[in-house]
């Protein structure tokens, strides 16, 4: 053939091509716009070509049903499996046009066959699987997995589709089972954690979880995946007691010298539940007295205890004292070091802060940091803390200048921003509400959360109660007794803010300044008034901001102090009922189902 004539068909051909593509671009357009007889006049003319036939199948077999042309579409159907023998898919359409068609009978029949043959190749399995998700038949595809599980003599074959299957189905026991399964087997945590996170919700599925998970670690004692999913679940629900119990007993089995629970302990200490963290180190001194991790334990057991003695009021000075003491002891025992100036910190800010020793906090920080070595961010930290005794001692100005050093020093580390958090607070607490809001605006980008969050809710504060000369008034006054309760100055904070409550009844501040004075009613132990304030909100401002703050603080409250058990649990279904998006959500519903009696450890 010369190149004359080749030339020729090559452009013969793509004509040819041309054309069958804006056939099929016109045909598509009558498809897309429900034209369906227009489409089908030029679908048919186009499936008389093996290759144009696949490229139009779908859109061609769907056009035909719509017209209702069922012996058309069958005929199509029957051309195609002759045509491409190694798709299953066409066959498959087939069975469903016979039960679109009525044929149901000889529809089930077809499946059958098709599912016995599929089974016997993963690349066939795949291949229908994908056609019964497209087709709503999932029931279909748990046979077909199932079918082929069996004939491949591998129980565990296609375990990760199976779950997909069931979670479909909404058969999350078995999906479970394929995920777990899977996940053991394989010691793909993440993939299970992913699992559980976004499909374990409510309280029967999470009961149905915990269930499954405990019969397995009973069925497997030697198998650490279950419990290690246990202890993780348990975390997610800010459960530290359940988990401490699991690390409790995967510690002594693996022998692991502490180091799981010690672990668990410091994710405890930052949900700020200091009472189990401070029973997990406690486990831990006394089960490794000459391991590593013993002086490490002991620091963490005393300032889990310092932070629950400071959240549980009223707070208790001689506790502060013997927490003092303890550090003291320690620092004997082990010397001032790197190690240890951590201890001498906490000791500072105790004299400072509850004892009222302002001198001894000075003269214990100027220990600390002499003791730090070359740690500068430590100094720094230490500064950020003389910053707040001198406000403790009304020199707002030595405190400017010491987190402005700190902000220059750290500026480019997380300490830096806390510094100019901090200042923002000082221009706040001495009324210079203009330039404190500037900083909080800057900080409201700050790179973590806690950070941003606090600036934005003080940049609020200000920008909702400024502006007008009276909300200037009131908002000085109200940053000048929120400094007094920095101060420790709680006595005098509560007699200012009744004042001040009387005065702005009817002010946008009315609801922070109930919120403030409840809290500080409550480090004196003067539970009823704190209720009664808690309660006010709750009435009168049950769509600001502080309302789920309130109820949550009211629910403690009567389960700690007031010991009403039933009223407690009234408290805390309310909050998960009028406000499912709280971030008191995961806490209340824990602490409901501790006072029903359904946990079981």
């Amino acid at each position: 053939m010369n190149s004359k004539i080749r030339k020729t068909i090559f452009i013969w051909l793509a004509v040819c091509f041309s054309v069958a593509a804006q056939e099929m671009e016109l045909a598509n357009t009558y498809y897309k716009q429900g034209e369906y007889d227009k489409a089908a006049e030029i679908y048919k003319k186009l499936s008389n070509n093996k290759d144009q036939a696949r490229l139009i199948h779908n859109d061609y077999l769907v056009t035909m049903i719509k017209l209702k042309d069922i012996p058309s579409a069958e005929k199509f159907l029957k051309t195609q499996i002759k045509n491409n023998s190694n798709l299953l898919s066409y066959r498959a359409d087939l069975a469903q046009l016979f039960e679109i068609s009525g044929r149901t009978d000889l529809a089930n029949q077809e499946y059958d066959k098709l599912i016995e043959e599929a089974s016997k190749t993963d690349a066939y399995v795949y291949e229908l699987q994908n056609f019964f998700y497209k087709a709503n038949k999932i029931d279909f595809a748990v046979r077909l997995l199932l079918t082929a599980r069996t004939k491949s003599k591998d129980p565990f074959k296609f375990d990760t589709q199976l779950a997909r299957a069931y979670l479909y189905l909404d058969q999350k026991d078995k999906m479970l089972e394929e995920v777990l399964g899977f996940g053991q087997r394989s010691k793909n945590y993440s993939y299970v954690q992913a699992t559980i996170q976004d499909n374990i919700k409510s309280d029967k599925e999470i009961d149905m979880l915990e269930k499954m998970l405990y019969a397995k670690i009973q069925a497997e004692p030697n198998e650490t995946f279950n419990i290690e999913i246990l202890i993780w679940h348990f975390t997610q629900k800010a459960d530290y007691a359940r988990a401490f119990i699991q690390a409790r007993a995967l510690d002594r089995r693996e022998k692991l010298n502490g180091f799981k629970v010690f672990e668990l302990a410091g994710q405890s200490f930052n949900a700020k539940d200091f009472k189990n963290s401070s029973k997990m180190y406690q486990y831990i001194m006394e089960e490794y007295p000459d391991g590593e991790l013993y002086p490490y334990a002991r620091r963490w057991l005393i300032q889990s205890k310092e932070e629950l003695v400071k959240t549980t009021f009223p707070i208790d000075n001689q506790q502060i004292k013997d927490l003092i003491n303890q550090y003291q002891q320690m620092i004997v025992d082990v010397g001032i070091n790197p190690k240890t100036v951590d201890a001498l910190r906490n000791m500072a800010l105790l004299n400072a802060f509850y004892l009222q020793d302002h001198n001894k906090a000075i003269e214990i920080l100027e220990s600390a940091i002499a003791g730090a070595g070359n740690n500068q961010k430590f100094k720094d930290q230490c500064k950020l803390d003389l910053g707040d005794i001198y406000i403790l001692k009304d020199e707002p100005w030595e405190s400017t200048l010491l987190y402005m050093q700190v902000e220059k020093s750290q500026k480019e580390d997380n300490l830096g921003e806390i510094a100019k958090l901090k200042n923002a607070k000082l221009q706040y607490y001495t009324g210079q509400f203009e330039l404190s809001k500037e900083i909080l605006d800057v900080l409201k980008k700050a790179t973590t959360r806690e950070i941003s969050n606090d600036a934005m809710q003080l940049s609020l504060l200000i920008q909702d109660n400024t502006g007008l000369d009276t909300s200037e008034v009131a908002m000085a006054d109200f940053s000048k007794i929120d400094l007094l309760i920095f101060q420790n100055r709680y006595e005098e904070s509560v007699v200012k803010l009744n004042e001040l409550f009387k005065q702005y009844k009817s002010h946008s501040l009315a609801d922070e300044i109930l919120w403030l004075k409840a809290n500080t009613l409550l480090k004196i132990n003067r539970i009823d008034e704190a209720v009664a304030d808690l309660k006010s909100i709750l009435e009168n401002y049950k769509y600001d901001i502080l309302a789920d703050d309130a109820l949550f603080t009211l629910a403690k409250i009567t389960e700690e102090n007031i010991k009403d058990k039933e009223k407690a649990m009234e408290y805390y279904r309310q909050l998960l009922k009028d406000y499912p998006g709280s971030i008191y959500g995961a806490q209340s519903r824990i602490r409901f189902r501790e006072l029903r009696g359904d946990i079981v450890n």
